[in-house]
């Protein structure tokens, strides 16, 4: 009983591998559960050590509600506010999750990757480690560039109010409106490695991408102009520019990719899909 549970809890297999090399359901089951249950209790961990530092959390998501108000001035009176009595509580424990999430991300995503990676063949590995490697910067990247824009997004919103008027934003609200932006901004940066993963699995080229390129460049400025909650258009700017320098540089690797495609094929031509084998 207590090998198992530590057999469970290091994700080991309880039961060895079959003649055939595979483990058996029983053990995948075991393996995930394990996994899951680690990844919770780090989660955990550092939820419980972000409700010590809660307050530099929040003056962390705050400070660009902070900056677009002092561009604002006397212009517009706003202020930030928390509603009900278990407001307060809520938003602590909201934002301490959500900063938990993030923080644990590479072990929780480690997780997912030591329980995939088995299944996948030599070449799909080397592929997803190098999709792995790029994306994790690339979404930060988009992280940084969302959180750079907000100032001024939300300047432009509360912008709209009346002199007569006093602007009064809900932290809640606030806080759905900064996660929402930054993960739209970070996603949005992820677009183009998508492009050339389909590339690499031969779905997309690199010379279709230069026949439709004028399409590609109108349908990014509608994306950010959709995507982008704050609605302004220098958000979409700040998100449509790089978006379009990274789908130049995804449609310039797609075009290498093609060309070391057909200088292999030249030196060892192999058969079409439709063509039938002689074996």
């Amino acid at each position: 009983m207590i090998r198992g549970i530590i057999s469970v809890l290091r994700g080991t297999p309880q039961h060895p591998v079959g003649p055939d090399g595979r483990m058996p359901l029983s053990d995948h089951v075991r393996e995930l559960r394990a996994r899951l249950v680690r990844s919770v209790l780090v989660l955990l961990v550092v939820f419980v050590g972000a409700l010590f530092f809660y307050d530099q959390l929040f003056a962390l998501v705050l400070e660009p509600y902070n900056d677009a108000r002092e561009q604002l001035g006397q212009s517009v009176e706003t202020k930030a506010y928390v509603q009900g009595a278990t407001g307060p509580l809520l938003m602590q424990l909201k934002l301490c999750g959500v900063a938990a999430i993030v923080i644990a991300s590479p072990y929780w995503l480690s997780q997912i990757w030591g329980f995939v990676v088995p299944g996948l063949h030599r070449n799909e590995r080397k592929w997803s480690r190098i999709f792995a490697a790029v994306a994790g910067p690339l979404f930060l990247a988009g992280v940084a560039v969302g959180y750079y824009v907000l100032p001024k997004g939300l300047e432009v919103l509360i912008g709209f109010t009346q002199e007569s008027l006093e602007n009064l934003v809900e932290f809640g609200d606030y806080f759905s409106f900064f996660t929402r932006m930054l993960l739209v901004f970070g996603i949005a940066f992820e677009i183009p490695l998508f492009v050339i993963m389909l590339n690499l699995a031969g779905v997309v080229s690199g010379a279709a991408l230069g026949r439709y390129r004028p399409w590609i460049i109108i349908g990014t400025f509608v994306f950010a102009a959709v995507a982008t909650p704050s609605t302004d258009p220098f958000s979409m700017l700040m998100l449509a520019i790089p978006m379009l320098v990274l789908f130049l540089l995804a449609e310039i690797a797609a075009r290498v990719v093609d060309r070391v495609r057909a200088r292999r094929r030249a030196v060892a031509p192999g058969w079409a899909d439709d063509q039938p084998s002689p074996l």
